[in-house]
């Protein structure tokens, strides 16, 4: 699944409170990172499950895009701590 979201945080913020989250927040679903960029985090989880993250500046704010297969709930959850730009979201 594919989730998008607009945020007031800038990408690095948002790429450093993903890798806390799924470490930390979700110890049955954790997932660790395993490749990063400036701008994107892919983070491993149970069974060699993939979370992508991708953090861009845009109009409004910065554009959060993220994709899992397994991970849907927690992704969910993650984007919903993030504050929303003042433009409101994607």
């Amino acid at each position: 699944m594919v989730f998008e979201v607009v945020t007031a945080l800038d990408g690095a913020e948002v790429l450093r409170r993903a890798k806390t989250f799924f470490a930390q927040r979700i110890p049955m679903q954790a997932a660790f990172p395993e490749k990063e960029g400036p701008t994107w985090l892919t983070l491993r989880g149970q069974g060699g499950e993939e979370v992508a993250f991708a953090a861009r500046p845009g109009p409004g704010g910065t554009h959060v895009r993220a994709s899992t297969l397994f991970f849907d709930q927690a992704v969910d959850r993650f984007l919903s701590t993030l504050p929303p730009s003042a433009e409101g979201s994607a």
